[in-house]
């Protein structure tokens, strides 16, 4: 009962991980500073994309699932979960890529948008009057 709870926290955790990826640059439009947490993170997402890489965790949920004696699958989280909702075929390597493309594009648009709307600091910012 335990691993498959630590299954389905993880499923849940890999898709929000997956919706960062691809949305946390407009959320750094709010909160300037996510921009540090998000940007690796959407390096690595795009990454496993471009490489035809399985993400690590789908491997850990997957013994979590066969630990609690359900079936595990083969592929990775987004051919397991995500695909089916989105394509009909089978995930391949050039729609990986063409995935890891959406997300660099997204987040080059969310970022370049970012920088244009960012106040320009000017050298005596911070500084008090006396």
């Amino acid at each position: 009962m335990l691993a498959r709870l630590a299954a389905d926290l993880l499923v849940t955790l890999h898709l929000a991980f997956i919706v960062f990826v691809v949305a946390g640059g407009f959320l750094a439009w709010r909160w300037r500073r996510l921009a540090w947490v998000h940007v690796p993170c959407a390096a690595w997402g795009a990454l496993v994309e471009f490489m035809g890489w399985i993400c690590p965790l789908t491997p850990w949920e997957v013994t979590l699932r066969r630990q609690a004696g359900q079936a595990g699958y083969d592929g990775g989280f987004v051919e397991h979960y995500i695909i089916p909702m989105v394509y009909p075929e089978a995930l391949t390597l050039r729609i990986q890529i063409g995935l890891g493309l959406v997300v660099v594009a997204l987040n080059v648009m969310a970022y370049a948008v970012y920088f244009r709307r960012r106040p320009a600091r000017t050298p005596r910012e911070g500084v008090r009057p006396e």
